[in-house]
């Protein structure tokens, strides 16, 4: 081994380790304090941790036997989908594990013409647009929930004030009973059960009281009148406002 091969060595090994300290200093931006706030699965922050920096590694070793780029994504394509084929993740998911692989393959592979200003500007587009749209987003979804809370709030006050109009009226039932009463009665033709709504408006426009419910009692047509059973209610008077 020659000391040129040694140097040689010794360069692509410190510029791994600074790709990999910046891989993983981007990642901590994104699943720690992106991801982490932003959605409500603790649990996947140990898996794209994890494939991000094996897909930094396998990048780092593909490109150092001189593999195509399109054999590199594949394989860590497949082996990413083979991983994930267990459980079913939601899309935000599936786009921050997409997120994780690409951007440390971009770290891994992608040679900048200035490597520290290409590296900031590449990272940090992602990093912004990431945080935008979870911003944007979740201004829409707590919009949303807003307004469900003030619908649902509406209709749990339609809902009790039937209930309370319902209470009310049950204690008007109850504080006025049914009241029974015989009269005579001398209009037969209002007797037929057809008509049993223009009976009670008859008797009740003669007795000056509205009456609820008539029954026959007995039908005298020499006579040409009926005992009838009617029944009213006597409402207590309402106090006045002072």
């Amino acid at each position: 081994m020659t000391t040129e091969t040694i140097i040689n060595a010794n360069d692509f090994l410190i510029e791994a380790l600074v790709r990999l300290a910046i891989n993983v200093a981007v990642l901590f931006i994104i699943i720690k304090l992106l991801y982490n706030r932003y959605s409500d699965k603790k649990g996947n922050l140990f898996a794209f941790f994890l494939m991000g920096i094996m897909i930094f590694m396998l990048c780092v070793v593909l490109k150092d036997v001189e593999l195509q780029m399109g054999m590199a994504l594949g394989l860590f394509a497949v082996f990413s989908i083979i991983r994930y084929r267990t459980e079913n993740m939601a899309i935000k998911d599936m786009s921050y594990l997409f997120t994780v692989i690409g951007i440390s393959a971009i770290n891994a592979l992608l040679d900048y013409p200035n490597p520290v200003r290409g590296t900031i500007l590449v990272n940090s587009i992602i990093i912004l647009t990431i945080f935008l749209l979870e911003i944007s987003f979740k201004k829409a979804a707590k919009k949303k929930v807003v307004k469900e809370v003030v619908v649902k709030k509406e209709l749990t006050l339609k809902e009790l004030e039937k209930k309370r109009a319902k209470k009310e009226q049950k204690m008007l039932n109850k504080a006025a009973p049914l009241q029974k009463h015989q009269i005579l009665y001398d209009n037969l033709k209002l007797l037929n059960p057809d008509k049993l709504n223009d009976l009670k408006t008859d008797v009740s426009t003669r007795t000056g009281i509205k009456i609820e419910k008539i029954r026959i009692r007995k039908v005298n047509l020499v006579a040409g009148n009926a005992e009838l059973d009617v029944s009213y209610r006597i409402e207590k008077p309402k106090p006045e406002n002072q």
